[in-house]
């Protein structure tokens, strides 16, 4: 069979170039829907719908909620898509959290709204009291999130038993930072007393669960020093979460082994106090094998080549759902992050079903024990709704 000639399309090309159109319509018309929903609701139950507004109030809404729409994807492009501009990730996060709180209560406003016919109030009142009753909570909750996802955490602290932890080790203070994300809005200010925290807990392990940050190294640089100038008595430890895929995930951990951190890259140390041991093992993200980035990949069993079978494992992986390997590995105790805690409510109902748990201590199997924190930072819009962040602090109590 003669070859094909250089730059001919082979066979097998064809349904994949024919696939592609129909996955971008796809994809469009999702997020055409998504905008409808999002934007629509609201528009039509606030504005058009029973309160019968002035004719400015009437335009003064369309134009407003209009404008959100046709911004908010326009924005997240020029700041999440290959030009990366700041600015229009701050403009698309923040319009993106403001109508995901408005359309929430929008839907729940639908309860008053049943409330009130039932007892007699008939529009226009009735849909003026319902609108001004969704606006007032939106915005209080706004304001209330902002301040939520700028303070620095709260220190959360649980006791996890560990019955094969020698005697040596119990009241061991291990910290848990996961979910920086340090981006578009400059958090260095707030790095720093994040870090200061994490130093004032006097810390035997400190733990970073990945997601690091939303961007390079280069440009998040300043954001990220404060991590340097966390102290642990035994190790400083690190693994990749999904973010650090999206930029560049080996220079994030070599920047971190830079700053005095060690990066579990699929590996272990093991530390030791009053003669007893306990392995810190971490494995990369679970996105990490799609990333194509050549040794990346999540691998418990890569992650505890060597280590003493004997000693108890505390294992750090950036998703709660990488818990069903560790599970099998006999993994003592997992960490993670990555879900926020729901982040703005009730985001968690959507986080569950990809997610084993989303906050707190949980079982799972006869062995393992795992904590998932709420992490310390926010990703996308600049709110806490209801998923407090917080920086963890779990004491290990031998058995």
């Amino acid at each position: 069979m003669a070859e094909l000639e250089s730059g001919t399309e082979s066979p097998t090309d064809e349904p994949e170039r024919i696939a592609r159109p129909r996955r971008r319509l796809t994809f469009l018309g999702i997020v055409v829907a998504v905008l409808v929903l999002l934007f629509g609701m609201p528009w039509w139950a606030l504005v058009v719908s029973g309160p019968q507004w002035p004719v400015p109030v009437f335009v003064a809404g369309t134009v407003v909620i209009l404008g959100a729409a046709l911004a908010l994807p326009v924005s997240m492009i020029l700041g999440h898509g290959p030009r990366t501009l700041d600015w229009a990730a701050r403009v698309g996060d923040t319009t993106l959290g403001v109508a995901w709180v408005l359309f929430t209560w929008t839907v729940l406003g639908l309860v008053p709204r049943v409330v009130l016919a039932v007892a007699g109030v008939e529009n226009p009142l009735r849909a003026r009291i319902v609108a001004g009753f969704v606006v007032g909570v939106a915005l209080v909750l706004v304001a209330w999130g902002v301040v939520e996802a700028m303070r620095v955490p709260r220190v959360r602290v649980t006791e996890v038993v560990l019955p094969r932890l020698g005697r040596g080790l119990d009241g061991t203070r291990v910290v848990l930072l996961a979910d920086t994300h340090f981006g578009p809005i400059d958090r260095a200010r707030w790095s720093a007393r994040t870090a200061a925290a994490v130093d004032a807990l006097e810390p035997d392990v400190v733990c970073h669960a990945g997601d690091i940050a939303d961007g390079t190294v280069a440009r998040r640089h300043a954001q990220a020093a404060p991590l340097g100038d966390i102290r642990a008595r035994l190790a400083r430890v690190y693994v990749t979460g999904n973010h650090e895929y999206f930029g560049e995930a080996q220079g994030w951990l070599d920047h971190m082994a830079e700053l005095g951190w060690t990066p579990l890259h699929n590996r272990h140390v093991t530390v030791e106090r009053g003669g007893d041991g306990l392995v810190l093992a971490g494995v990369d993200d679970a996105t990490a094998g799609a990333s194509g980035l050549p040794g990346h990949g999540a691998s418990v069993t890569g992650a505890l080549a060597g280590a003493d079978p004997r000693l108890p494992v505390l294992l750090l992986a950036h998703q709660p759902q990488q818990v069903r390997a560790a599970a099998a590995a006999g993994v003592d105790l997992q960490v993670s992050g990555h879900t926020h805690g729901g982040q703005i409510w009730p985001f968690h109902y959507l986080v569950r079903v990809d997610q084993p748990t989303v906050q707190g201590l949980s079982r799972h199997g006869e062995r393992t024990q795992l904590y998932t924190t709420r992490g310390a930072g926010f990703w996308g819009p600049p709110l806490r709704i209801f998923a407090p962040s917080e920086i963890s602090l779990l004491i290990l109590r031998a058995g």
